[in-house]
């Protein structure tokens, strides 16, 4: 698996932008990240390539690139994300702690979409693939990535409406992180090409690692989002009953809150 090593490379390479703002190892960096690798992995696997896989670089490039775009976009013109900016920057920590979260940063990024390298790199190497197992993955990647988009934009649209309220229509009806579960389906999705590919006992734990990785990030970001949106929507009696019949990330599962969980920090 010395492909491995390389994707790492890509993935050191993209997140380094995070040592002008601490937050772009795990934003832009993220984003633009999971774009490269996609493209990495179909480079060193051209000729493994079939019309499946294909199409999950392809999903797996838009994800990366639209979400990294809509991160940049937003930092620079939401005057509450610049700020955030500065603060990063002004207690940014020592070159050690930073030069760990980078580390775990490229680390993730090369967990998560290493379904996609193996499904490749076991083809390399003779095995029989299941190509069903591929665009199963690839539209169910599609699919939450349309959902993070249309959860970012339909936001973004009420926020220009009533920039001083909480959001609860469109999507966030039904889950008050429709943009979070959109990045659970994504990966799901990508899980699943490690079926129907032989892969090894090594191959399903560094695919399970980013995939745990990932849900905890999520749930972690769901938390820092409660905690502020009760700071500024505490007392509305809207948001109360909002959040009490409106799960926080996964729909029907009666999840609420999560921000008594203090282990949920990233």
């Amino acid at each position: 698996m010395s492909y491995l090593w390389i994707l790492l490379a890509v993935s050191l390479a993209v997140c380094s932008m995070g040592w002008r703002f601490i937050v772009y190892f795990f934003s832009i960096g993220y984003g633009y990240g999971i774009a490269a690798l996609a493209i990495a992995s179909a480079v060193i696997f051209h000729n493994q390539l079939t019309p499946s896989t294909i199409a999950c670089c392809i999903v797996l490039f838009i994800f990366g690139c639209r979400l990294g775009t809509y991160l940049l976009l937003r930092e620079r013109k939401a005057k509450g994300y610049r700020q955030i900016l500065e603060d990063s920057k002004q207690r940014r920590p020592g070159f050690g702690e930073s030069f760990v979260v980078w580390i775990s940063c490229a680390l993730l990024y090369v967990a998560q979409i290493s379904p996609l390298a193996f499904r490749l790199g076991n083809s390399a190497e003779g095995g029989t693939v299941n190509e069903l197992w591929a665009w199963i993955g690839a539209a169910v990647m599609l699919a939450g990535t349309l959902l993070e988009a249309i959860a970012d934009a339909q936001k973004t649209k009420a926020k220009k409406v009533a920039p001083q309220r909480f959001v609860d229509t469109g999507l966030y009806r039904f889950v008050r992180c429709p943009n979070y579960l959109g990045e659970v389906t994504t990966w799901t999705g990508c899980l699943l090409l490690n079926i129907g590919i032989a892969a090894t006992a090594w191959q399903w734990v560094i695919s399970a690692i980013g995939y745990i990785g990932i849900i905890y990030v999520m749930f972690s970001g769901a938390r820092r989002l409660e905690i502020r949106q009760e700071n500024t929507y505490g007392e509305d009696p809207e948001y109360r009953a909002y959040v009490k019949r409106t799960p926080i990330l996964i729909p029907f599962l009666p999840i609420y809150s999560v921000m008594k969980y203090k282990w949920l920090v990233a």
